[in-house]
């Protein structure tokens, strides 16, 4: 029985939902100083072998190097890159689980599909976005074309045909062809080797693909660059001029890699995963073999600036499909 005068103090409900608070706090401050304790898994969306996965796994070596623990990549392919996705939303939020994935994954498929098994959403929390890839169109010499202009006056005339792998890419070329009144038509393909073998033996005579493809081509006379989609001219193309250069300033969804986590995990732990990313990735030989000469543009990016730039994304992208009057299958 309380002693008369002195009351009986009971923690309220607002103190309980702090002290739960900070307990969470604590706990991901105290994950984040002795992370990682095991092996990191990297998932992708991304094919063995493709320049996204050639990547990953440089980038999984670095990140071994520096944590003193296993870093695997684990590529998810298929299902229009929703499994990876997925597989993203399902993993444990303790860090130990790392998914680098691309717009098809992280924007896209929301907009181009009706049952999507996940929410990009709020089943992810961004870390950064590591990089752009520049994304060239050529065409075939044989065609006889030096120029974008050149390429739209020969379309209005004659049938062609194009591929390209790349969501936003194709909707430029549609858009392209739309308000030029051309006659061209994509050729989809299974993969990238195809579509340049395709490229290469004129049945498919243009492709608006990753950078990297196209130098020795272009060096030998095979093919013609023709534009590439980045803000400045590629170093490893330096004479293909940009789409802006040739009066096409509208924005276009460009290709990129943003590595995110399942959207519980802590923010001391995203925090510690963001600096150690980032070390990695200004290191200036990692950067220039891995990046810069496979035509990819460094970004890193902070985690409240990655979120912005999807969301951001995600609007423009809205906006493409709903003026090409394109709903989600």
């Amino acid at each position: 029985m309380p002693r008369r005068g002195v009351r009986s103090i009971k923690p309220s409900r607002s103190n309980a939902a702090l002290v739960i608070a900070w307990s969470f706090v604590s706990a991901g401050a105290a994950l984040a100083q002795r992370y990682p304790t095991r092996t990191v898994k990297i998932l992708t969306n991304s094919s063995v072998g493709s320049t996204y996965d050639i990547f990953a796994r440089a980038f999984a070596s670095e990140l071994s190097d520096r944590w003193g623990q296993a870093v695997i990549v684990e590529p998810r392919p298929g299902g229009n890159f929703m499994i990876a996705g997925r597989a993203c939303a399902d993993a444990a939020p303790d860090g130990y689980t790392l998914c680098a994935l691309s717009g098809e994954t992280l924007v896209y498929s929301e907009f181009l599909y009706k049952e999507v098994p996940y929410n990009a959403r709020k089943d992810s929390a961004p870390i950064t976005n590591l990089f752009f890839n520049t994304q060239a169109l050529v065409a075939n010499a044989t065609l006889g074309v030096k120029s974008l202009k050149a390429l739209i006056m020969l379309g209005k005339t004659k049938p062609l045909a194009f591929s390209t792998p790349a969501v936003g890419q194709r909707l430029f070329m549609e858009r392209l062809i739309r308000d030029n009144g051309m006659n061209m038509v994509s050729v989809p393909f299974s993969g990238g080797g195809d579509a340049i073998a395709a490229l290469l033996n004129g049945s498919t005579p243009m492709l608006f693909s990753g950078g990297v493809n196209f130098p020795p081509f272009i060096h030998s006379g095979k093919i013609v660059g023709l534009a590439v989609d980045s803000p400045k001219r590629s170093p490893l193309s330096p004479d293909v001029p940009t789409l802006a250069e040739q009066g096409y300033r509208e924005k276009l969804n460009r290709n990129y890699l943003g590595l995110v986590v399942p959207a519980a995990t802590p923010q001391t732990l995203i925090a510690r995963l963001h600096d150690d990313i980032v070390a990695v990735m200004n290191d200036p030989t990692f950067r220039q073999h891995q990046m810069i000469e496979r035509a990819l543009e460094p970004t890193t990016d902070t985690p409240q600036e990655f979120a912005q730039f999807l969301d951001h994304d995600r609007t423009s992208f809205e906006k493409i499909l709903r003026d090409a009057k394109i709903g989600p299958q």
